[in-house]
């Protein structure tokens, strides 16, 4: 059973009266007077009721009812049926959660399947501009659509924050598969930000177009409002997704930088390693003719000459940068 967050009838900008979801149907058929619904993870019971009120097409009730749709909007004769997300974040996990509107002449119905931030704040912030909420349902329905907007903000603004100290951590410090893997989660967060966003250009842009009787065409930058809003919002989403993206190939870059020292590093001490190595080898062989062998001081000699050898080559690649 679903929960009934606020069902209400608006009159000349003012809020009539509190009513029952059976009592819709009658309010919404006064002139100058419409309802407004707002119901939380509605079941089939109650979108059935609705239904038979408001005469919603069944294919939007399917789709309210089967959930997981992608944003979009969708016209049924004189009535409106919109999909949006909200975003939620809580300790670094990104869940969405979607909302239906139904919108029509002299109702607007609102249900929403899970638990993101309560759009009573829309409620009283309409009614707190009445001469705004006097246009009616098309007021309500671009409130409804701009909160949903401003709600991506915040979650934007806080990946930015963390992306941006993954990428001084990285630059400024030894690589951490933590750190690594966390900026990863945090490019596909941006990804999906993005997937629910960029429908809502769509949206904004088809309600300025739209000529339906409750759509005041003095509403219309309202709704050019929110498109601004979403644009914005889908640049600075890009913007951080190549950022995501650009620090993802800077870790790839560091990391061979790093790798190709220790490979210098390995490859100078091996040279160094040689060279005594191979005197060693040429002293160690058993032939019979080999004058140094009878010298009283070779052994001194050639100790010194591995030392000088040895010493030559580091100083060479410590010059070169290799060690």
């Amino acid at each position: 059973m679903g929960r009934v967050v606020a069902a209400a009838v608006y009159s000349a900008g003012k809020k009539v009266t509190d009513i029952t979801l059976d009592e819709g149907s009658g309010w919404a058929q006064k002139p100058g007077h419409f309802v407004w619904i707002g119901l939380e993870q509605p079941d089939a019971q109650e979108l059935s009721n609705l239904q038979r009120q408001f005469h919603l097409h069944e294919l939007a009730i399917e789709d309210a009812l089967e959930q997981h749709s992608r944003p979009k909007l969708e016209t049924f004769g004189d009535a409106l049926f919109i999909v949006i997300y909200s975003p939620v974040r809580n300790e670094g996990k990104l869940d969405f959660v979607e909302t239906h509107i139904f919108a029509g002449n002299g109702y607007i119905i609102t249900c929403r399947n899970g638990h993101s931030a309560s759009y009573r704040a829309v409620r009283q912030r309409c009614e707190a501009r009445p001469l705004l909420l006097d246009h009616g349902e098309d007021f309500v329905l671009y409130a409804l659509l701009d909160f949903v907007t401003e709600s991506y903000q915040p979650v934007s603004e806080a990946i930015h924050a963390e992306i941006e100290q993954l990428e001084r951590n990285i630059l400024g410090n030894a690589l951490n598969e933590a750190d690594i893997v966390h900026l990863h989660g945090l490019r596909r967060d941006v990804l999906r930000l993005r997937r629910y966003v960029a429908p809502m250009v769509e949206i904004s842009e088809e309600l300025q177009r739209l000529t339906f009787p409750f759509i005041d065409k003095n509403m219309r930058p309202y709704f050019r409002d929110v498109q601004i809003h979403v644009t914005r919002q889908m640049e600075d989403l890009t913007t951080l997704r190549d950022i995501a993206t650009q620090t993802i190939e800077i870790v790839v870059l560091l990391e061979s930088s790093r790798q190709s020292i220790v490979q210098r590093k390995f490859a100078a001490w091996a040279a160094i390693l040689a060279f005594p190595t191979a005197v060693a080898g040429i002293y160690g062989m058993n032939f019979q003719n080999m004058p140094e062998l009878s010298w009283h001081y070779g052994y001194f000699g050639v100790l010194g000459f591995i030392t000088l050898g040895v010493t030559g080559l580091w100083a060479s690649f410590k010059r070169s940068g290799w060690l």
